[in-house]
């Protein structure tokens, strides 16, 4: 809202194994010349440890600090497509990362979409996590859309960044899983070694 950006709150309520948990996903959009969407998402949630105050400075809070600087540089620029930048809670564990105990809040927005019937006006899901390691190590992610994660990867061979974005294969469960599961071309940039 700060930048001048119509942001708005999408509150839920997370079935845990612990009952549920009230989260909430943030959605700030820039108008395109076209309503067709494509989401920059990242999770702002953290884990939670009974014995010990965890701070996700890698998970978590890097690609927010990501996505909150593409809103600042994408405002200002004319962009062909509606940017919407969605910011999900819940992606963490409760307990344990088994079953559905994770990715609350992708799960929740993409059902809100399906009810609402505005999941077929997103054509791309781009999903920033754990991007602040000094030694970048990005994989291909079998579980993202093929073509969309060859254009990520050329666009960052075209700029440089070859070694940062490296052409073994992994296979990832995160947020983007909900949106591939609802057949939305999705890629997730996320560094787990």
């Amino acid at each position: 809202k700060a930048a001048g950006i119509d942001t708005v709150e999408q509150a839920f309520d997370g079935d845990t194994p612990v009952g549920r948990i009230p989260m909430v996903n943030l959605r700030a959009t820039i108008p395109g010349r076209r309503p067709e969407r494509i989401i920059l998402a990242t999770h702002y949630d953290t884990k939670l440890f009974k014995d010990v105050r965890f701070v996700g400075a890698s998970d978590g809070a890097s690609s927010t600090a990501a996505v909150l600087e593409l809103a600042r540089t994408l405002k200002g620029r004319s962009n062909e497509f509606t940017i919407e930048l969605l910011f999900l809670d819940g992606e963490e564990a409760v307990v344990e990362w088994a079953g559905t105990d994770h990715t609350y809040g992708s799960r929740h927005y993409v059902a809100e979409a399906q009810r609402s019937g505005t999941v077929s006006s997103i054509k791309a899901l781009v999903l920033l996590d754990m991007i602040g390691d000094r030694g970048l190590d990005i994989r291909r992610d079998s579980n993202s859309t093929p073509w969309l994660v060859d254009v990520v990867w050329a666009a960052a061979q075209r700029i440089g960044h070859r070694s940062t974005f490296v052409n073994d294969l992994t296979t990832i469960e995160d947020d983007h899983l909900a949106f591939v599961r609802a057949g939305i071309p999705s890629v997730d940039i996320i560094d787990l070694n």
